[in-house]
């Protein structure tokens, strides 16, 4: 179990934060197949919603509230588009009414109209803006603009509710000066946002945006922004503990096998051996997981090509390239000394046997080692006095593989948290060569080193503060908070 200090703790918890705020409402709404649920999607944080090219897709109103620590932040509403805007625009002009009010007339429509097929979509989108939601209009700006939205906007406009238009870019064209001033004449404030490149500095500036929209808003929206930092703020801290787990959890991890007679035959070491690189990469698929939910990324799809990622192999050539520990790129320390030195590399799986070719710098010169994989973890034959024996691997000896396993995870968590919540394609982790220089050191190297070798010393309990703060030092240099 780690050890806390009382100077080193979690960040100040949300739960105690008062519950009786009325938190923002947003509908998002528009012609269908414009990207409002990809929108949705991205601003509530949750890759459950449905994202389709096919029209229709959203048939009923879904409320997605974003919470921390069981406090809504705000809620949105996923709609259907508007399948008969000028029929519905009609029936509302035929109410002689003053102006201010029209939102009774849109109120009686609903009313009315409730129970009706032919309005269905209209009524479901409607309904959340008069129970007191802000509108999100969102439209295609990569289509050129037409008349026939300005039916929808006028009966948003009978809404009397605040509203922003949103201008998505499905396709490549650029139609955004003409939305803009079509746009404008309705809406106070026009923004673009493009969820599937949105990151949290678009979503924080929207959030802003929204907050000029109506007086009343400021102070709860203001204070969402607030919580939608601590929020990401807090992910990261658990996500440090994650990756600090599964960093100790390998390192200490031990496999045993029971075996009779004075020594084990070559098939149990190759069936230990296997069982414990299994093992291994049952820890970090574990520790992926756990980030996934921490992050809401419970839907996700990932491949990492040529294989998926839970297939992928701690110890083979592709994950050494795939993660960016290429031949001639990976850190070297601790070597013989314990002092840090920085070196390549050299992954190379050939059958069951990983090859580490390393360049030992400092005072030892250049010379090339290879080491099999019974020297990564130390495999022996151990007795017990009742006279049992078994075949003991592990802990992990290696002073190259804490690096491997740690520049891995930071990277999927780097990737975890660029990619939006609307995406539906499957992540694929292309890493760049110098993905590494933006987190390890040699002062890092050096002090992570030492963390390591206490670790692989397995003198029972162990202190982990010193390596939580190495580690969520790492972290902050590859994830923007």
């Amino acid at each position: 179990m780690a050890k806390k200090d009382g100077n080193h703790r979690q960040p100040k918890g949300l739960a105690m934060q008062n519950m009786t705020n009325k938190h923002p409402k947003f509908a998002v709404v528009g012609h269908p197949n414009k990207g409002k649920s990809s929108i949705v999607a991205s601003l509530a944080q949750d890759d459950s919603i449905k994202i389709s090219d096919t029209p229709g897709t959203t048939t009923q109103s879904r409320s997605l509230p974003l919470e921390v620590d069981g406090e809504i932040l705000y809620e949105l509403y996923d709609t259907p588009g508007f399948q008969r805007p000028r029929e519905v625009l009609e029936w509302l002009r035929s109410h002689d009414v003053p102006a201010h009010k029209r939102a009774d007339v849109v109120r009686e429509f609903i009313n009315q109209h409730k129970n009706s097929d032919r309005f269905h979509d209209e009524i479901e989108l409607l309904r959340p803006i008069m129970d007191g939601a802000g509108i999100l209009y969102v439209v295609d700006g990569s289509k050129p603009y037409g008349v026939e939205y300005e039916a929808e906007m006028e009966i948003l406009r009978w809404c009397m509710q605040p509203s922003m238009a949103l201008i998505n870019h499905i396709g490549k064209s650029d139609y955004s000066s003409e939305w803009r001033a079509a746009l404008g004449q309705y809406f106070r404030i026009v923004k673009s946002y493009n969820p599937m490149n949105s990151d949290p500095r678009q979503q924080f500036e929207l959030l802003e945006a929204m907050v000029q929209l109506d007086e009343n808003w400021r102070e709860p929206l203001q204070r969402s922004i607030k919580l939608f930092k601590k929020l990401r703020e807090q992910r990261v801290w658990q996500s440090k503990d994650v990756i600090v787990a599964e960093i100790v959890e390998s390192l200490r991890l031990k496999e045993r096998l029971s075996i009779k007679g004075e020594s084990a035959s070559d098939a149990q070491k190759a069936n230990l051996e296997n069982r414990y690189k299994n093992h291994l990469r049952e820890i970090e698929t574990r520790a992926q997981h756990q980030i996934e939910k921490l992050w809401h990324h419970t839907h996700l799809q990932k491949e990492i090509a040529p294989q998926p990622l839970n297939d992928l192999d701690l110890f083979s050539q592709e994950s050494a390239s795939i993660f960016g520990l290429t031949r001639k790129e990976m850190v070297m320390t601790g070597m013989l000394t314990g002092a840090a030195a920085g070196a390549g590399i050299d992954l190379l799986f050939a059958g069951h046997t990983l090859l580490l070719g390393g360049l030992i710098g400092g005072a030892v010169g250049a010379v090339g080692a290879y080491v099999g994989f019974d020297e990564l973890s130390e495999m022996r034959v151990l007795g017990q006095q009742i006279g049992s024996r078994y075949l003991e691997i592990g802990p992990m000896q290696n002073r190259n593989f804490p690096y491997i396993l740690l520049g891995r995870a930071l990277y999927y968590l780097h990737a975890l948290t660029q990619r939006s919540h609307a995406k539906r394609d499957k992540l694929a982790l292309d890493m760049d060569s110098d993905f590494k220089d933006r987190w390890l050191d040699d002062e890092t190297a050096k002090a992570l080193e030492k963390q390591f070798k206490m670790l692989r010393s397995d003198n029972g309990s162990i202190d982990t503060k010193e390596l939580d703060e190495l580690i969520l030092k790492c972290i902050t240099k590859v994830v923007t908070l």
